[in-house]
């Protein structure tokens, strides 16, 4: 996130959100690239950001604000998240076939497999993040792909490339970008080659009537579920742990009943989001929010998710950790995979990878704990606001 905006000790949310809530709800914040834009932090104003048809994708225009100095995501006009109507409508209903929560829950038991393989591959005391939550998406989106064992290291070697938390600079990012869409390109020829039951075959044969996905949105579908799916779950699985470890009721509260892990990274989810803020909009003409900010047609703006899920507008008392805040009564739904056409495809998937990773580490672990103190704990200086290594030790 943004200097300005940056979060506040141990990953809580930044001290400025409310401020500039209560007194500057559109203020302009400097992105990593030095712009400066204006970020929305209030929910409502966020959600109408994100569903407006006023609300554009396009941000190749010449001379507008960039999230980020040199290539970034926003540079591609085929993928899907780049895309307005029509043709976004178009490709995500082609696409939505192989993300449901009935095509997800297939794959459920794979993925708690995987997560109790590298729990039994753990000791008494382990990083976290290396030895299981970077581990568990990239074996499970290889999987998901039909990715050959051998080219694993290095599929994670690109994959590593274009975290947000990455030091490699813009020409080396350059050429892994074009030597990692060489090999998503091999893999869905493969793939049309020799069918299987792989998630690519799901893409390959997905279509709306006689409309498919072309080579080009194929082979960009494929490199943005491993770029995507990978930073996010990782971070996603890291941070959720933390956060429950430093609240030893909740962990014990989970620990002792483990079905309670679905409601539990709902509030991981809101609390600590996911790093889905990145996704400027330009807004194609005049906006009136429900803040009462006008929004000139032309600007670029940052709906600010993290600042959202934390209003107290829409959840009361929003810095209280609460597992059971989604559970009997749900309130407003939090934003953490965006909201309107963009909200995030694989979602579903999202949430069997982090339901299933938590399930593990209560059950086999129920005595998980931290091995340093809370304090001393390294911080990724990034886009995204991660610990770098949490070493736990198992009690």
């Amino acid at each position: 996130m943004t200097a300005e905006l940056r979060p506040g000790p141990l990953g809580t949310p930044s001290p400025d959100y409310a401020r500039r809530r209560e007194h500057d709800p559109m203020g302009a914040a400097p992105m990593p690239s030095g712009d400066h834009v204006p970020v929305a932090v209030r929910y409502e104003d966020v959600r109408m950001l994100l569903a407006s048809p006023a609300s554009s994708r396009n941000l190749r225009l010449p001379g507008l604000p960039r999230f980020v100095a040199g290539i970034g995501i926003d540079d591609d006009p085929d993928a899907l998240v780049n895309q307005d109507a029509p043709g976004h409508t178009r490709y995500r209903r082609i696409m939505q076939g192989a993300f449901t929560p009935r095509q997800t829950e297939r794959w459920r038991p794979r993925v708690a497999d995987i997560a109790n393989e590298l729990i039994d591959e753990t000791g008494d005391e382990f990083d976290l993040v290396s030895a299981f939550a970077v581990r568990i998406p990239g074996r499970v989106i290889c999987e998901l792909l039909g990715v050959p064992l051998e080219r694993y290291d290095q599929f994670l070697a690109w994959t590593d490339m274009f975290l947000t938390t990455s030091t490699a600079d813009e020409t080396v990012r350059y050429r892994g970008y074009t030597e990692f869409m060489a090999y998503c390109a091999e893999l869905v020829a493969e793939h049309r080659a020799n069918p299987g039951h792989d998630l690519i075959d799901l893409l390959v044969a997905a279509r709306d009537e006689d409309d498919r996905l072309t080579e080009g949105e194929l082979v960009n579908t494929v490199f943005s579920l491993i770029t995507a799916g990978h930073e996010t779950t990782a971070s996603m699985i890291t941070k959720g742990v933390l956060r429950l470890l430093l609240h030893p009721r909740a962990w014990a509260e989970l620990a002792a009943d483990p079905d309670l892990a679905p409601t539990a990274i709902e509030e991981v989810l809101r609390y600590d989001g996911p790093p889905a803020s990145a996704f400027m909009r330009r807004i194609t003409r005049d906006l009136d929010l429900p803040s009462g900010c006008p929004v000139a047609a032309g600007t670029v703006v940052l709906p600010d998710l993290l600042a959202a899920n934390h209003d107290p507008a829409a959840f009361p008392d929003p810095g209280n950790f609460d597992i059971h805040r989604f559970a009997v009564h749900p309130p407003n739904p939090h934003v953490a995979f965006g909201y309107g056409p963009h909200r995030c495809l694989a979602a579903a998937l999202a949430r069997v990878e982090l339901t299933e990773a938590i399930r593990a580490l209560a059950t086999r672990l129920p005595g998980l704990r931290l091995a340093v103190p809370p304090e001393q704990i390294p911080w990724t200086s990034g886009l995204v606001h991660r610990p770098g290594r949490l070493m736990v030790r198992v009690s």
